[in-house]
């Protein structure tokens, strides 16, 4: 497994922050990071976090806990299937100490026992293990999930609660011999903490609420925070309040009895991750440092300094390829560029873009705020806040179609971004949309993909995981790529009923991890498919219709990126243009026997020299700016 290998930006990290967590005196917070990293920092003046140390893994940290015996131990938890445990001193000097190295699957979250001396790991395969912090033996296994399990946490009387994306909360004692509590939800839970003196248990779950639950697992209170997701729940020290990191992009915080005090909202902030120490707030980040907050009035005390510009979407406007980032800024480059291109630099906002789409000369752009803008060149007009992140676009019959995270296809006008219509499209996020004549595909977390018009659907196929992607070729064929680390490609069909059907379904084979972005080339009847992975491989194969295992046997990796890939676009029939959260871009053809080649390749790091924060936004600012990039 190679290693995460991100030009530096400075003095903080170079990718997104998944996670942080405080040290039980405020005084040290460790961030981790898609960039596989862990920073530890001296927070004893929140107003001024300076990094100490530095700790790697070989893909993205997912989670962090420091050991509740001895302040000077970390356990960090990573996408490369290993829980590491460190010593890191005062001076931030560093010791690896033990790595917990026998997992079967990305580890999510960890979580210490209160004697100092045990862990619990919960991972992708839903599993929670118990292991030994001293020598890494494996100690038992306290509960398992039909999904994901997204979360631990452990009450000081010893008590744990997992959660995870099959709506299912256990609470269990390692050291006792009662079978586990549980509650079952109708929607995934992706955030659990315990309050400080064990009584309560705070759940975060995905229609956007948050029930505080005795440890009999019995309902105290319920709060709604947001239309959208809620993901992660921090206690106040006395348990008096707690903090809520929501998908609408803010921090809520609310009184223990439902109130709420105040919402912070900033555009940079990604709240997957929400930790409170000292009457400080610590929250993740798309820019490269955490955020700090006054938890009693919400006043920002300490930010990142620098925007990460990785990929997240692409799309073409005339003789330009765009690239919609973590920073906002979507950097216009000529499609037949060569090194040294000139790009603009577009900024729309000062958040996240998670997808792009154009018609004409006009850009659309969904955002992680839950809004869509629209770029005609001059003016930049914002949609009203539309509840939920907006990963996928697309344009049908005079809409601009959006497809959100909590599983809707909203209709919007195109000029004026007014919501015309909202459908429930799916149970689970729409990650990708892709239109054909009369029609589009959709990919969501509910492992399906579907075609049809927005209220018409069909169903072409399921995954065994959630669907990240789908591309398709004309009417002819389509492609989608699944977190079950399998590709899958089809025909599409008119069936009697004039909806879109599949035939000669064939899977694909190669990736060791989730596969990210998929596209098509050539032609539906001998077509290439290309995908990307968080293995940080570009895939091909050679569709054979007729032999699935020729098809199997075709599979190759392209290219090899220094992170996940992110993105692709179908540039037309014989070219692809493809993205990785390194920040590279490459453009994939055919050469004269039909084999995908690159053809060219640049890194936005040579375009965007200077990571200074957006000066247009989205809800502020009548005309976008556009500038050149050096």
């Amino acid at each position: 497994m190679r290693t995460i290998d991100l030009p530096p930006q400075g003095p903080g990290h170079s990718a997104p922050l998944t996670h942080v967590e405080f040290r039980p005196d405020g005084k040290r917070l460790a961030s981790c990071s898609y960039d596989g990293s862990v920073l530890v920092w001296d927070t004893a003046d929140p107003a001024r976090p300076t990094p100490l140390a530095r700790l790697r893994h070989r893909r993205l940290v997912n989670a962090s806990a420091w050991n509740p015996a001895d302040p000077e131990v970390l356990a960090t938890a990573s996408a490369d299937k290993t829980v590491a445990v460190w010593r890191v001193d005062d001076r931030g000097r560093t010791t690896l100490h033990t790595v917990l190295a026998r997992h079967t699957d990305d580890i999510n979250a960890v979580a210490w026992l209160p004697d100092g001396e045990r862990l619990i790991c919960v991972s992708e395969d839903g599993r929670a293990t118990l292991w030994s912090a001293a020598d890494g033996t494996f100690l038992a296994e306290v509960g398992a999930h039909e999904a994901h399990c997204m979360m631990v946490s452990v009450s000081p009387q010893g008590l744990v609660a997992t959660v995870g994306e099959d709506g299912l909360v256990a609470v269990s004692d390692p050291d006792g011999t009662a079978p586990p509590l549980t509650r079952r939800y109708d929607s995934s839970i992706e955030g659990c903490a315990w309050s400080h003196s064990g009584r309560l248990l705070a759940v975060a779950r995905d229609d956007g609420a948050v029930d505080l639950l005795t440890a009999a697992l019995d309902v105290v209170r319920t709060v709604a925070v947001s239309t959208s997701a809620a993901r992660a729940v921090a206690w106040a020290e006395d348990d008096s309040s707690f903090v809520v990191g929501a998908y609408d992009g803010a921090l809520h915080h609310f009184a223990l009895d439902g109130t709420l005090l105040h919402r912070v909202e900033d555009r940079r902030v990604w709240p997957r991750s929400v930790a409170v120490a000292h009457g400080v707030v610590a929250a993740g980040s798309f820019w490269n440092g955490p955020h700090l907050y006054d938890l009693t009035t919400g006043r920002a005390l300490a930010g990142p300094d620098a925007a990460t510009h990785g990929p997240n979407a692409l799309a073409q406007r005339g003789d330009e390829l765009l690239v919609g980032t973590d920073s906002g800024r979507v950097v216009a480059i000529p499609v037949a560029f060569a090194e040294g291109a000139p790009a603009r630099s577009i900024d729309l906002t000062d958040g996240p873009i998670l997808s792009l789409t154009t018609d004409g000369d006009t850009l659309y752009a969904g955002t992680y705020s839950g809004h869509v803008l629209r770029h005609d060149g001059t003016t930049l007009v914002s949609s009203p806040a539309l509840g939920a992140p907006v990963p996928s676009l697309t344009v049908h019959e005079g809409s601009v179609v959006a497809g959100t995270y909590n599983g809707e296809f909203l209709l919007l006008d195109p000029d004026t971004l007014a919501v015309r219509e909202r459908i429930e499209a799916h149970d689970g996020s729409v990650k990708s949309l892709a239109a054909v004549p009369g029609g589009f595909l959709s990919a969501a977390t509910d492992r399906t993909v579907t075609a049809g018009g927005p209220h018409e659907r069909s169903t072409l196929w399921e995954h065994g995981n959630l669907v990240n992607a789908v591309a398709a070729l004309g009417s002819e064929a389509a492609a989608s790529a699944s977190r079950d680390h399998t590709v899958k490609a089809g025909y599409l069909t008119r069936l009697p009923d004039g909806s879109l059907g599949s035939a000669q379904v064939q899977t694909l084979l190669g990736p060791d991890e989730s596969v990210k972005c998929v596209a098509l080339l050539g032609t539906a009847e001998h077509p290439v498919v290309l995908a990307g992975s968080y293995d940080f491989g570009l895939y091909a194969w050679h569709i054979d219709w007729d032999d699935s295992a020729a098809t199997l046997a075709s599979g190759r990796v392209l290219a090899e990126f220094t992170q996940g890939l992110s993105c692709m676009l179908r540039l037309d029939d014989g070219t692809v243009a493809v993205a990785g959260w390194d920040g590279r871009v490459l453009v994939v053809g055919l050469d004269a026997d039909g084999r995908p080649v690159i053809e060219r390749s640049l890194h936005l790091a040579d375009l965007l020299h200077t990571p200074t924060a957006p000066q247009t936004t989205a809800q502020g600012a009548a005309r976008a700016v556009e500038s050149r990039a050096a």
